[in-house]
């Protein structure tokens, strides 16, 4: 079992929250954390996919009453989306009697329409915690080792863990069919699996790359709008990553289109029928996939608050990554797939355009080291640990 950091985030918001909602895409880890949490306080546990717990809850108040006194764990509840209004209820009652807040944690395949749900029967009510996939603090990993085992697989625990390559490729394939045939179709509109396949096995062929929506509507046979349709489907699925250009005022041609990433760099591998990590050294991918897990991962140690951006402009000034805390208040991050990595002008450029406050070059080594133009080299794990001191 894995010591998810997120834990540290949803303790104390059941404090100050009657509900607290952790989203994810399936198989992520959302049942293993509720149920570690709930070993500490007195807890009820539903999963809604067995026929047996949604009966129990024909009449919600009458059941959720008998469990007063208890966390009650509400897994894969986009099942169920009449229950948010009966947990308003419930809840409000509650906070007559003085006791309102700690009283569910639910669990959700996030999707749009049990964010829309959620939002409009519980505002004000319900806090939303995103689970990703794991990171390299919490993996059990000797100090000095690569993080290539976790790149490859990507942050899936069942992937992670498996037994070798093989058996994680294996999963990876086997969890991208079955969420292609079964689990989208069920959380959003029909679309043909064979479709939805292909669209996702596209997204990774592109991965880190500008939005081109008519290039993928020609492909696929569809109309620009479609495209637009599914990918907004497999944001809200969490699966993918649409990133957004800067688009401050500093008169500059700024590109406007976003970039797409595939989140899990092991789906992005699995898509792309890459087995292991040498046969990723010599793929085309292979920059892009370790952008795509600096991303995600530097997502996952941010607080709420501090917005994500790339920036480029028409004359070749580029930063991977920009992250703002505030007004005047920028980091660049540039991401480089080498243990010698060599920074272009145009993220000097960049740089100069946003006036940055400081400027990194994440790259695959283990070391921090100071490079030209007042810039570090470090590794991902010495970002985030810059990151945390900046955050406090």
């Amino acid at each position: 079992m894995y010591k998810r950091e997120l834990t540290r985030k949803i303790i104390p918001s059941l404090r100050q929250n009657p509900a607290v909602a952790i989203l994810g895409p399936r198989q992520v880890g959302k049942t293993t954390l509720a149920l570690g949490i709930a070993k500490d306080r007195p807890a009820t546990y539903l999963d809604l996919e067995n026929p047996e717990d949604f009966q129990k809850l024909n009449d919600p108040a009458q059941y959720l009453g008998l469990h007063a006194d208890k966390l009650v764990i509400l897994d894969e509840i986009q099942r169920y989306p009449d229950l948010f209004m009966s947990l308003r209820g419930i809840i409000d009652a509650r906070r007559r009697e003085g006791r309102g807040n700690g009283c569910f944690l639910v669990l959700g395949s996030a999707s749009n329409e049990l964010l829309k749900q959620s939002a409009e029967s519980l505002a004000g009510r319900i806090h939303y915690c995103e689970l990703t996939g794991l990171n390299p603090f919490e993996i059990e990993r000797p100090e000095g080792e690569p993080l290539q085992k976790l790149w490859m697989r990507g942050g899936f625990p069942d992937s992670y863990a498996a037994s070798s390559d093989q058996a994680s490729h294996a999963w990876r394939q086997n969890f991208v069919r079955t969420y292609s045939e079964r689990d989208i179709p069920q959380l959003g509109p029909r679309i043909p699996a064979t479709t939805l396949l292909r669209f996702w096995t596209m997204l990774a062929h592109a991965q880190g790359e500008l939005l081109n929506a008519s290039k993928l509507a020609s492909a696929l046979g569809v109309k620009s709008v479609t495209v637009s349709r599914y990918l907004d489907l497999m944001v809200d699925l969490l699966l993918v990553r649409r990133l957004q250009p800067w688009h401050g005022n500093v008169k500059k041609r700024l590109v406007k289109s976003p970039k797409t990433y595939v989140r899990d760099s092991g789906i992005v591998h699995a898509l792309l029928q890459i087995p292991g990590y040498e046969a990723l050294l010599g793929h085309p991918v292979r920059g892009k996939s370790w952008e795509g897990f600096v991303i995600e991962t530097i997502h996952s140690a941010l607080p709420y608050g501090v917005q994500t951006y790339f920036y480029r402009t028409s004359a070749g000034a580029e930063i991977d990554l920009v992250l703002e805390f505030g007004l005047d208040d920028c980091w660049a991050v540039e991401i480089k797939a080498s243990r010698t990595p060599a920074l272009e002008k145009g993220f000097h450029m960049a740089c100069n355009d946003l006036n940055v406050k400081e400027k990194f070059v994440v790259y695959t080594g283990d070391d921090k080291f100071p490079a030209s133009h007042d810039s570090t080299i470090l590794s991902l794990p010495h970002f985030i640990g810059e990151l945390r001191k900046r955050i406090g």
